[in-house]
């Protein structure tokens, strides 16, 4: 098994696992949703923790889906501007780009997601009465896959290796 295959299968083992627990959040959201317009109209009291859950689950399924997005390419890019330059300094904006997302994830998401979630672990919500630093520790998580991600997309930009998702196509 080549390097190239490792990293692809690793790309793919982490994806899945984002994909799964995005699923998972999605799914979730949709049923308390579903439940809380149940309870509100049908039964005349609407369950109010729902809304509180809902809200925390939609952080963590955006920090996630994210991370997805950074593992496969598809965030958003400013493409007109880097098409218009040669490839040679093409391929030195897009690592240059790849390194700048890598510095924030580990910077931003990884330390100071760390350090808000440390912080606010005393911190309860008002409803649900769990630890702030629980929702918080979404940001340090999905820093760890932005890095990975990242660390993936600067491996493949320096020796050219195709990722899974631009082999065999033209």
């Amino acid at each position: 098994m080549t390097t190239h295959d490792r990293l692809n299968r690793v790309r793919r083992v982490l994806g899945g696992i984002l994909v799964w627990f995005a699923g998972i959040l999605l799914v979730s959201m949709t049923v308390l949703v579903l439940y809380q317009v149940f309870t509100r109209y049908a039964l005349g009291n609407p369950a109010a923790f729902t809304e509180e859950l809902v809200r925390y689950a939609l952080i963590w399924t955006s920090f996630i889906s994210a991370a997805y997005a950074f593992l496969h390419r598809k965030h958003m890019a400013l493409l007109v501007v880097r098409d218009r330059f040669a490839p040679a300094t093409r391929r030195g904006l897009i690592i240059g780009t790849d390194v700048l997302v890598l510095l924030f994830a580990v910077v931003v998401l990884v330390v100071g997601g760390t350090m808000l979630a440390l912080s606010a672990r005393n911190d309860y919500s008002a409803l649900l009465g769990i630890s702030r630093g629980l929702v918080y520790a979404i940001a340090p998580i999905a820093g760890l896959a932005i890095t990975a991600a990242q660390v993936l997309n600067i491996w493949e930009d320096l020796t050219g290796a195709p990722s899974i998702e631009t082999e065999g196509t033209d």
